[in-house]
C-alpha cells in the first residue's frame, strides 16, 4: 500500500484471541490514529505464529522485530517507543530462560531455529481474510500452472513423485488416491477436506484454516482438475467458528475474481466448493464416517471395500484428503516434486505439523522436517519440561496411539519408525506428560474419550471399549484384582483385531503402550500386591487367542 512504511502483524488465531489480541488490535488502532500516523502505519491481523505458550504475538515488519505476551496495555509503549521513536521495546522481547539474554528476531528463537514451515507458510504473515496478500505471495499460480500448462497427468505425475503422503493419520500416498480416483468412469466426483479436527490437544487443521484459507481452496481445485471433479466439500467441525468465518470470506473473495466457479483461468474447468458442518462426532473423521454425515445420515463407516475412491458421496468416487494434506500442493506443484521429495526420510516425505502440549514449556504449533527426533522437538524446540520435572512419556497420534517413554527419544520422527515402536504419527497431536502424570490414569482418560466417541455400529467397539474403562476404573479405584488385568489384555487384542473401523482398532493402544512400559504403575493399584518398583511386561494366565 503506498505511503505504509511499518507493518504491524499481530496473531489472529483462536489462541491469541481468546488472550485478548483482539483488544491489543484495537488499542493500537486507537494509538495510531490519535497520534496521526494511520495514513503510515498499516496494523494487520494474521494467522497463528505457532508459538502459543509467547501469545499474544506481534511482529514490527520491516523492522523484523518479534514481540511476545503482548497485552492492550503494551500497545502505548509498541506505537509511541517503537513505531515513532525506533526503540525496541525491550521488556517485550522473548527472553532465553536459561540466561535471560533477550532475542529480536522471530527466526533466532530456538523455538524456530528447527522448523521448516511449507503447510504454515503464509500463517503469521498474511490476512488471511484478504485474498491479495494471498496472490502477492504466489497464491493461485500453481492453480493456474496446472489448468493452462500442465495435463492433468502431469501435475498427478508431480504429486506421485514427490511422496506426499496423507497427514491425516492413515499416511496413504496422496498421489496413489487421487490416481484411483481419476480412474474410475464416472461424469460426477467429488474431492472433500477433512477438517473434523477431533484429537483431543490437536489444532494443526483448524491454525492452518485460520491463517491461510486460500491455500486449502486453491490445493482442492488442483486436486478437483486432476481427478475430474467439479464439486468439492469442506467438511468442519462446527466447533471451529474463526476458521469457518474465514474459509466463508475466502470463498467469496475466490468466487468474486473468478478464482471458483466457471471457466477458471479462461479454460473450461470449472469447480466450487460448499462448506458441511460435523457435529463434533470424532469417528467422522474416518473417510466412510464423514461421508454419511456430509448426506445427512449417522456418522458411522461403512465396510470397507468399496472404498469412497470407487463409491463415495452419494454413491460417486470421491477422493477425501485432509487440510494438512492439502495445504502441501500449492508449494509442490510451484517449486516440483524434486524439491519436496528432498526434505524428509526415504519413505517419509516433507515435514509434519504438530500440536506440542502438555507439561512442555513451549506449547505451540511446530512444523519439522521428517526425520527429525523426538527428542530434538520436546527439548530443542519445546524448551524441555516444565518446573524442570523429569520427562516421563509422550503421546502420540491422540487417542489411537501409544506412549512412547525415554528410550524412545532418539527415534527419528517417520510414519514407519513411529509404528515399529509402539505407536502412530496419527494427525500430529503429541502430549508431553511428567514424572506427576500418573500411566494408568492417562490410560483411563483415553479410553473415556474414545467410549464416548464410539458409533456403536460395531458391537466390539460399543461394548469392548466400556468394558476396558470398567475395568480401568475399577483398577483407578484400587479394587482391582490380577485377574482383571489378564482380562484387560485380552479385550485390548479382541477389540483391535474385530473393530470395524480405525477408531476401534486402534483404541487399545494407550492401554497396550502403557502397560508395556508402565507395569509396575498397574499393579501399585492392585490390591495385596507385592509389586516390583521397576517395569516389568505381563504375560497373562489365559494365553488363547492372545498375541503377546
Amino acid at each position: 500500500m503506498e505511503g505504509i512504511r511499518t507493518h504491524i502483524l499481530v496473531c489472529g488465531g483462536t489462541g491469541c484471541m481468546a488472550s485478548e489480541s483482539e483488544k491489543v488490535i484495537k488499542n493500537l488502532g486507537l494509538i495510531l490514529k490519535a497520534r496521526e500516523y494511520k495514513e503510515e502505519v498499516k496494523i494487520v491481523q494474521t494467522g497463528c505464529f505457532g508459538f502459543c505458550e509467547q501469545g499474544p504475538i506481534v511482529k514490527i515488519e520491516p523492522d523484523d522485530v518479534f514481540y511476545v505476551r503482548v497485552s492492550p496495555k503494551d500497545a502505548k509503549d509498541i506505537i509511541d517507543e517503537h513505531v515513532i521513536k525506533g526503540r525496541i521495546v525491550e521488556r517485550l522481547l522473548y527472553k532465553e530462560p536459561s540466561n535471560e539474554n533477550t532475542i529480536n528476531k522471530q527466526e533466532d528463537i530456538p523455538f524456530y531455529k528447527k522448523q521448516l514451515r511449507i503447510a504454515l507458510r503464509n500463517c503469521g504473515l498474511i490476512n488471511p481474510e484478504d485474498i491479495y496478500e494471498y496472490i502477492a505471495l504466489g497464491g493461485y499460480e500453481a492453480l493456474g500452472k496446472a489448468l493452462t500448462e500442465m495435463t492433468k497427468d502431469a501435475v498427478l505425475d508431480e504429486v506421485k513423485k514427490s511422496g506426499l503422503r496423507g497427514r491425516g493419520g492413515g499416511g496413504f500416498p496422496t498421489g496413489l488416491k487421487w490416481e484411483i480416483t481419476k480412474k474410475q468412469e464416472s461424469d460426477v466426483k467429488f474431492i472433500i477436506c477433512n477438517a473434523d479436527e477431533g484429537d483431543p490437544g490437536a489444532f494443526m487443521d483448524r491454525s492452518i484454516l485460520e491463517g491461510d484459507p486460500h491455500a486449502v481452496l486453491e490445493a482442492m481445485a488442483i486436486g478437483a482438475y486432476v481427478i475430474g471433479a467439479d464439486k468439492g466439500i469442506i467438511y468442519i467441525r462446527a466447533e471451529y467458528p474463526l476458521a469457518i468465518e474465514r474459509l466463508n470470506i475466502a470463498l467469496k473473495q475466490a468466487r468474486d475474481v473468478g478464482l471458483l466457479g466457471k471457466n477458471i483461468f479462461g479454460t473450461n474447468f470449472n469447480f466450487d466448493i460448499d462448506i458441511k458442518f460435523g457435529a463434533g462426532a470424532f469417528v467422522c473423521g474416518e473417510e466412510t464416517a464423514l461421508i454419511n454425515s456430509c448426506e445427512g445420515k449417522r456418522g458411522e463407516p461403512n465396510y470397507k471395500p468399496p472404498y469412497p475412491a470407487e463409491k463415495g458421496y452419494w454413491g460417486h468416487p470421491t477422493c477425501v484428503n485432509n487440510v494438512e494434506t492439502f495445504a502441501n500442493i500449492t508449494a509442490i506443484i510451484n517449486r516440483g516434486a524434486q524439491w519436496f521429495a528432498s526434505i524428509g526420510t526415504e519413505k517419509s516425505k516433507g515435514t509434519k505439523v504438530f500440536a506440542l502440549a502438555g507439561k512442555i514449556n513451549n506449547v505451540g504449533l511446530v512444523e519439522v522436517p521428517m526425520g527429525i527426533t523426538l527428542r530434538e522437538i520436546i527439548y530443542d524446540i519445546g524448551g524441555g519440561i516444565q518446573g524442570g520435572r523429569k520427562f516421563k512419556a509422550l503421546q502420540t497420534g491422540g487417542p489411537s496411539g501409544g506412549v512412547l517413554t525415554e528410550d524412545n527419544l532418539d527415534t527419528k520422527i517417520d510414519y514407519d519408525s513411529l509404528i515399529e515402536i509402539g505407536s502412530m504419527m496419527g494427525s500430529g497431536g503429541m502430549i508431553v506428560m511428567d514424572e506427576k502424570d500418573n500411566m494408568v490414569n492417562i490410560a483411563k482418560f483415553y479410553l473415556e474419550f474414545t467410549m464416548d466417541e464410539s458409533c456403536g455400529r460395531c458391537t466390539p467397539c460399543r461394548i469392548g471399549t466400556k468394558r476396558m474403562y470398567e475395568i480401568l476404573n475399577k483398577i483407578t479405584s484400587k479394587k482391582g484384582t490380577m485377574a482383571d488385568l489378564d482380562a484387560l489384555k485380552q479385550l485390548c487384542y479382541m477389540i483391535k483385531d474385530s473393530s470395524l473401523c480405525g477408531l476401534g482398532q486402534t483404541a487399545p493402544n494407550p492401554v497396550i503402550s502403557t502397560m508395556k512400559h508402565f507395569w509396575h504403575e498397574y499393579l501399585a493399584f492392585i490390591k495385596d500386591v507385592d509389586h516390583p518398583q521397576g517395569e516389568g511386561k505381563y504375560v497373562p494366565k489365559n494365553k488363547i487367542g492372545i498375541k503377546s
